[in-house]
């Protein structure tokens, strides 16, 4: 009994232990969320802006851009995998992973051959312990995503894209992020960046619809030059927002319930606990009283 009860006392320590863990991990992601949230925010007119404009030149312009035709035949895609640096955030990474297994099973369908990008060492760490190449990898910083670092992804993407696949390039740029809907649900999302297939805020005339003039200067060539790398800065920047914000929610939604788990486990070995330190009194007490009717009976 009294080796028993020490396990119990052990494992409440254990778990109390675990407990101050999660519940200092759960109170640094709510306060990083609020940050999260609020750059994710002020990113967000810029992005919408950016989207317009680039909509309105691809839309009513003549002019075919590298970075807007649909090419011929395709034959090569990327994909770019946005997911975390460290762990203990639920299923964030692992579904965002799962969505771009399903993406790539899908361009392979179409006789595509995909080029991997990952964002995160979670992706980095899945796909090299399943032997997958990637064409490049970026680790550090997800829950605090810099401009720099999007900038370098997007001039990645965007060369790649102009190389074509013809020529160790890519024909089409997706990007598998989770997009932040509120503190409870994270959404796993896929979107084409490249060739422009949205169309934010603009709609598409109808046959008997007069077209508005537009006036370029400089010309149309030069304004999408301009205008589309910065639409994919943009975009690649606003889903790592979207991807650290997510991160902190699923982090402290999952920390959470760990500190809860880890209250039940107490009250469970403390009941446990207290019933073997009772099992153990009531023999002492047997054996004593055993003990005293054996000295009456030998008398």
């Amino acid at each position: 009994m009294g080796a028993q009860l020490r396990v119990y006392r052990q494992k409440i320590r254990s778990a109390q232990t675990t407990k101050k863990i999660t519940r200092a991990m759960e109170l640094i992601s709510a306060s990083r969320i609020q940050k999260a949230q609020a750059r994710m925010a002020a990113s967000a007119p810029y992005a919408r802006a950016v989207t317009r404009a680039v909509s309105a030149v691809a839309t009513y312009s003549n002019v075919d851009h590298v970075l807007t035709t649909e090419r011929e035949n395709p034959r090569r895609a990327a994909v770019v995998v946005f997911s975390s640096d460290r762990g203990l955030a639920g299923g964030f990474s692992s579904q965002v992973i799962r969505e771009a297994n399903e993406l790539r099973t899908r361009l392979e369908g179409e006789g595509l051959e995909v080029v991997n990008y990952l964002v995160g060492r979670k992706a980095v760490q899945y796909y090299a312990f399943r032997r997958r190449t990637a064409a490049k990898e970026w680790m550090g910083g997800t829950d605090q995503p810099t401009f720099e670092t999007a900038k370098d992804i997007a001039d990645t993407l965007v060369d790649a894209f102009i190389a074509g696949g013809e020529n160790e390039g890519v024909d089409e740029i997706h990007i598998v992020y989770n997009r932040f809907v509120s503190l409870v649900t994270q959404t796993p999302e896929i979107v084409r960046v490249l060739p422009l297939e949205i169309v934010d805020g603009v709609e598409e005339p109808g046959e008997t619809d007069v077209l508005p003039l537009y006036e370029f200067e400089p010309e149309v060539d030069d304004v999408l030059d301009g205008l589309l790398p910065v639409y994919i800065e943009s975009r690649i920047f606003n889903a790592m927002l979207q991807s650290a914000a997510s991160e902190h929610a699923a982090r402290q939604k999952a920390m959470k319930s760990a500190t809860d788990n880890a209250d039940k486990l107490i009250r469970e070995y403390t009941r446990l606990a207290n019933n073997a330190r009772q099992a153990e009194i009531t023999q002492q007490i047997s054996e004593i009283v055993g003990g005293a009717d054996a000295l009456v009976s030998a008398k």
